[in-house]
């Protein structure tokens, strides 16, 4: 399946791109963010377990549990803080 996949701020600038389209047998998020993981650096370092990451699905706010269809679009964030 395909999915678009978009990255936040500090995520974003670590990645060195905003989105992208990532073909995947990923069925949920957690297994989509493992598949991310594995393919560089980057995304290795930014997504790593231990870090906290915020997961969206289709623009609302999941855990790892859930499933993923073809079309969705993921979304990436570090936490959010203020000031």
């Amino acid at each position: 399946m395909k999915l678009k996949v978009k990255y936040f701020a500090s995520i974003r600038e670590a990645i060195g791109t905003a989105e992208e389209v990532v073909e995947t047998q990923a069925g949920t998020l957690g297994a989509l963010r493992d598949q991310l993981i594995a393919r560089d650096e980057a995304r290795a370092g930014s997504l790593a377990r231990g870090r906290s990451v915020r997961m969206a699905l289709n623009q609302v706010m999941r855990q790892e549990d859930a499933a993923l269809a073809d079309g969705d679009e993921v979304a990436f964030f570090p936490p959010v803080t203020g000031g």
